[in-house]
């Protein structure tokens, strides 16, 4: 089962990079290393670390796109938790020559763990992202996003049939700010470089991919810095390190801190 998981999404990549060569469509694809997955305040895979490949792409300029991204862990025993993400989006600007400008994302996303039935652990969502880019004048950038988790099936193991008697649906509500920092360049003679300080704070009220059950309260704050590298014009290396501060032993009774290494090219 996991093989054909595996072929399908290979499958989708290869033809979603032809129809973009095709359509002369544009977008990105990246494969970032994680020495830790957490998401969401989750430890996916016990501390193991894990790569993830995506392609994204910009439907002829419109705002419409498609990402499909996938998650695995680089050690061996953590096979049905691997996880693929196909989402359909729509993004967009509102009075963009306005101080209170809004970019904001509207996006459906099916969460697909090919190493089980469809109906035991497969999730659905709906989520709605807001950011305002230029409501501080000192640079920093709040954002909103707004979670709809559900299971694929109501009888899967996430939802009716769970043996703990929890299940994967909830909302989740998700408060970041982002700041560029300008610094000088990392090598002498080159140039300044802008390092994306990050902070997030979560509210879980009942998203769960366990199907296990949580407490409908803040569950983490994460803090992060990340900066972009280009290496050419089309081809960027992004270095990060994150910390996660455990709020809720539900969700996670840990502190987490993580580096992150992605390889991204446009097109």
């Amino acid at each position: 089962m996991k093989k054909k998981g595996v072929l399908l999404a290979t499958v989708v990549l290869f033809c979603a990079i032809g129809i973009a060569q095709a359509q002369e469509l544009h977008g990105s694809f990246d494969l970032t290393y994680q020495s830790k997955y957490v998401w969401r305040g989750f430890d996916i895979y016990g501390d193991k670390s894990a790569v993830q490949p995506s392609l994204d792409l910009d439907l002829f300029g419109t705002g419409l796109g498609v990402n499909i991204m996938g998650h695995r862990a680089n050690s061996s025993g953590y096979e049905a938790g691997e996880r693929w993400d196909y989402t359909l989006y729509y993004q967009n600007m509102m009075c963009s020559d306005q101080a209170y400008a809004m970019m904001y994302r509207l996006g459906w996303v099916y969460y697909n763990y090919p190493e089980g039935h469809s109906e035991d652990a497969d999730l659905q969502e709906l989520q709605a992202v807001l950011s305002m880019p230029k409501i501080c004048p000192t640079g920093i950038v709040p954002s909103y996003v707004l979670v709809k988790l559900w299971p694929n099936s109501s009888r899967s193991l996430v939802g009716s049939r769970s043996p703990t008697g929890g299940t994967a649906s909830g909302w989740a509500h998700i408060f970041m700010l982002d700041y560029p920092l300008t610094v000088g360049g990392i090598l002498p003679d080159t140039p300044e470089q802008v390092l994306n300080l990050h902070a997030e704070l979560i509210y879980n009220d009942g998203v769960d991919p366990r199907g296990i059950g949580v407490d409908h309260d803040w569950s983490n704050a994460v803090f992060g810095v990340s900066t972009g590298i280009d290496l050419t014009e089309d081809i960027v290396l992004t270095p990060g390190v994150f910390h996660q501060i455990s709020m809720d032993d539900s969700v996670n009774n840990e502190e987490e801190t993580w580096a992150t290494l992605s390889l991204t090219y446009k097109f």
